[in-house]
């Protein structure tokens, strides 16, 4: 199965970024042994149009062009999902045959209400709001952590 991480704005260098890059290669390389074929990233420009639902809208329109399989989208109004219920959804399709999962990262207006319904599930990394790096490096940390949960590997203690 194919992970994909679609993302609306760009990773600025800096700390933020090599931290996401670490995780993004750990997750891949341990992935790769339990039949996850790729994870990818694809950074979606924020739209510049006046108003922020046809902003939301633009950006929903660019994230569907790019977004492939089960569709997960990070909200502040989603489901808190521990880290071993997220390794079993993910593992779950895998092992379902599903051929991809994709992880959306909205903009700084949130996502469009149209596509928030599309998505299979809707999770938060609890009520506060993150900035968009952060987000990005604790979504592509709980990547890491579901595939060394699902490996067994001692990464996760709970």
């Amino acid at each position: 199965m194919r992970l994909l991480i679609v993302a609306v704005g760009r990773m600025k260098s800096g700390p933020e970024a090599e931290l996401a890059d670490r995780y993004s290669e750990r997750a891949a390389k341990a992935g790769r042994s339990l039949g996850f074929r790729s994870l990818d990233i694809v950074q979606i420009d924020e739209s510049r149009l006046a108003d922020a639902a046809a902003r939301k809208a633009d950006e929903a329109a660019a994230i569907r062009r790019h977004a492939s399989g089960r569709l997960i989208v990070l909200d502040e109004r989603g489901e808190a999902m521990g880290s071993e219920s997220f390794a079993g959804l993910i593992g779950g399709w895998k092992d379902a045959g599903e051929s991809a999962m994709t992880l959306v990262i909205g903009g700084p207006d949130g996502l469009d209400p149209a596509l928030r319904r599309e998505a299979d599930r809707a999770l938060c990394f609890g009520a506060m709001t993150w900035p968009h790096q952060l987000v990005r490096v604790m979504a592509l940390e709980q990547l890491y952590r579901a595939m060394t949960i699902l490996s067994g590997h001692p990464y996760h203690r709970a």
